[in-house]
């Protein structure tokens, strides 16, 4: 494809979507409308509708469905769920063209508009450029520019560029429940002549700058349990070794006021830095101030956009989340808690390994423990674990992305991390062993999870024509 034709073609389908926002704004308001809470049971059945409504959707562009059952899962009362299918859609099979395989999911995280929202969450709302509501970025948003952009070039009769695959379920905010099984499952078959796997589930780091994102942190879950028995402080206060002090000095053990993580050991599997990724944080746009204004934070551990962007996404991380069984309601209560457990998870980094993390952990607490030379009983356990992420930036599939974003928004893209834990990008990547990028649309200030989420009018539309230009530019690499 010559570069004239391209882009003749690039302003042929420029023109279409800007022609045609209107119309997927209200495609994104019809998405937003359903309070698809995966985490709430008893919105399940808005989970299994919004479902629906996106194979509708992947129907109208021609695309195969396939409705995959997983069954059912039990919830902590002992009630069987039935857990939503997950959708894999197929748009063309020429042999001569990539495929290209995208991911994304249609459930939210609770909203309430007494949780703190200026507007109905449930009800997609524009103030100033800005499109708010529960799922605008997280993932309706991003899901429905890569399937506004496919239906651009049917709409312009053009021949499709590339075969497209899809996998889109309804679980991902409650971990994804059944989705690696069937990744194992449909390895061989549907996914057999898959050749680029895409995920725009994440954010920029910038409110304005595009970005990719090659890495990302995992997630390594503990508790800690000590005692058995409630007693009554005034006949027992001083005369006992205290469950709740002993949590305590545990958990207080873990980090030192710089954030640096107290465990013996712990960053011994941390990758050196290359010189090449240094060189990388020297020109990625990243404000401390923006980024305290987003987050609601005053001060950082450091002063200096490289030291804050190495800790959170090339450094671990550890996190304390919460006590269980201590009274946390108002008022006094004079009761020493005996059984209590102590909540804290560590995202460690590419290279370090999980079970030697877990033994580090255990043995420091044990360490410790011993030290106070309490009668209480000492359980450590890791309920919860994800691995770590990481690409390779050299990638033809990031190369493609990034001479699209060139094109769409004039600049080239930041190369990017993300501090969270991604664990569909590393179970795509370990089961399929094919390149798997992530190519966030939605800017560093929309809020995910949070009240008041939106992408705004152009990150949404600009978003749709950067998919379209993505395409083309994987045509180019076959």
């Amino acid at each position: 494809m010559s570069s004239s034709f391209s882009s003749v073609l690039e302003r042929e389908i420029f023109q279409y979507i800007d022609a045609h926002q209107s119309d997927f704004i209200e495609d994104l308001k019809e998405w937003v409308s359903v309070e698809s809470d995966s985490v709430q049971p008893h919105l399940r059945k808005e989970v299994m509708r919004m479902m629906a409504l996106a194979v509708d959707k992947l129907s109208v562009l021609g695309a195969t469905i396939n409705l995959v059952n997983l069954g059912s899962h039990q919830l902590p009362d002992g009630q069987d769920l039935p857990l939503p299918p997950v959708i894999l859609g197929e748009l063309g099979k020429d042999p001569q063209k990539p495929t290209v395989c995208f991911y994304g999911h249609v459930d939210v995280q609770p909203a309430k508009k007494e949780d703190g929202w200026k507007t109905d969450p449930y009800v997609l709302t524009e103030i100033n450029g800005n499109l708010y509501g529960r799922g605008a970025t997280d993932n309706k948003g991003p899901v429905l520019a890569w399937i506004n952009a496919v239906e651009t070039f049917g709409a312009l009769k053009l021949a499709m560029p590339v075969n497209f695959k899809f996998v889109i379920e309804g679980m991902e905010e409650a971990g994804s429940l059944g989705l690696e099984k069937l990744l194992e499952d449909k390895k061989q078959c549907f996914f057999s002549d898959v050749d680029y796997i895409v995920i725009s589930d994440n954010l920029w780091l910038s409110n304005k700058k595009p970005a990719l994102t090659y890495g990302s942190r995992g997630n390594a879950c503990f508790c800690v349990e000590c005692g058995s028995k409630d007693l009554h402080s005034g006949t027992f206060g001083g005369i006992i070794h205290e469950p709740l002090m002993d949590l305590i000095a545990l958990l207080d053990s873990l980090v030192d006021p710089t954030g640096r993580i107290q465990i013996p050991g712990i960053y011994d599997g941390v990758a050196a830095l290359t010189e090449e990724e240094r060189k990388l944080y020297e020109s990625i746009e990243f404000d401390l101030e923006e980024h305290k204004d987003n987050s609601g934070v005053k001060k950082f551990l450091y002063g200096t956009k490289e030291e804050v962007l190495l800790h959170l996404w090339r450094y671990p991380s550890l996190s304390v989340h919460g006590i269980e069984g201590a009274f946390h309601e108002p008022g006094i209560k004079t009761v020493i808690p005996a059984k209590v457990i102590g909540k804290f998870s560590i995202r460690q980094v590419p290279h370090m390994d999980l079970s030697v993390v877990k033994q580090q952990v255990v043995e420091h607490l044990e360490g410790v423990f011993s030290k106070r030379n309490s009668p209480n009983k000492l359980k450590v356990s890791m309920p919860l674990c994800a691995e770590p992420w990481l690409a390779d930036i050299h990638d033809p599939l990031y190369k493609a992305a990034k001479r699209a974003i060139k094109t769409v928004f004039g600049e080239d893209p930041d190369f990017i991390r993300d501090g969270s834990t991604i664990p569909v990008a590393r179970m795509f990547q370990t089961i399929m062993q094919k390149s798997v990028m992530m190519f966030p649309i939605g800017a560093a200030d929309d809020g995910e999870h949070s009240q008041n989420e939106k992408i705004s009018r152009h990150n949404y539309i600009e978003g749709t024509k950067v998919f379209a230009a993505f395409f083309l530019e994987i045509s180019k690499l076959h």
